[in-house]
């Protein structure tokens, strides 16, 4: 009898110990539950070829990382909200000439995509239209926006989750950034 009371107690203790190490080390800043692993970092990028958004003639594929030392691939869409959010900031980016900036529209309409590049303004060298969102799994994408780091040897070597911020820019992306030239060096 008494321990149909103590197991419940013994459980709920464990969770209230194991929901304050995590609170503790969000406040630290150790851990954040947005930080999912991508299997993709360290390997090579998923091969593919689209149709690009401003032209479905032409056609953008995963040898344009080859172009650059390092370069970003950007999922975005024009219904997403989050996307909104950080086109300023790529925006800046783009007119800094601080990275090579490549685009994957995510379950969009074309109309739509091209009318929200022309209204925010395109940071994109060129943005692949993945209507169905094929190339988007392929890649791991669960969500938009999400940001990728591209060696120019077309190797992954981050995954960012969410909007792409200054903070995230200045802390995370440019220090590998630097890493991935220096070995190009």
């Amino acid at each position: 009898m008494k321990t149909r009371f103590v197991l419940p107690l013994v459980v709920f203790g464990l969770l209230v110990v194991m929901f304050y190490f995590a609170l503790v080390q969000i406040g630290k800043g150790e851990y954040n539950p947005r930080d999912i692993p991508s299997p993709l970092v360290g390997r090579p990028a998923p091969s593919f070829i689209l149709p690009t958004v401003a032209d479905p003639g032409v056609e953008l594929d995963d040898a344009a990382f080859a172009e650059h030392p390092v370069s970003l691939f950007n999922v975005w869409a024009s219904w997403c909200t989050a996307c909104r959010q950080e086109h300023p900031f790529l925006m800046e980016l783009a007119r800094q000439g601080a990275v090579a900036i490549y685009g994957l529209n995510y379950k969009d309409q074309r109309a739509d995509a091209r009318q929200w590049l022309s209204r925010f303004g395109d940071p994109y060298l060129a943005s692949a239209f993945d209507a169905e969102g094929r190339v988007g799994i392929d890649w791991g994408v669960y969500g938009v926006p999400e940001t990728f780091v591209v060696d120019r040897a077309g190797r992954v070597r981050h995954k960012h989750i969410g909007p792409l911020t200054r903070k995230v820019w200045d802390e995370k992306i440019m220090p590998l950034l630097a890493t991935i030239r220096a070995e190009e060096s």
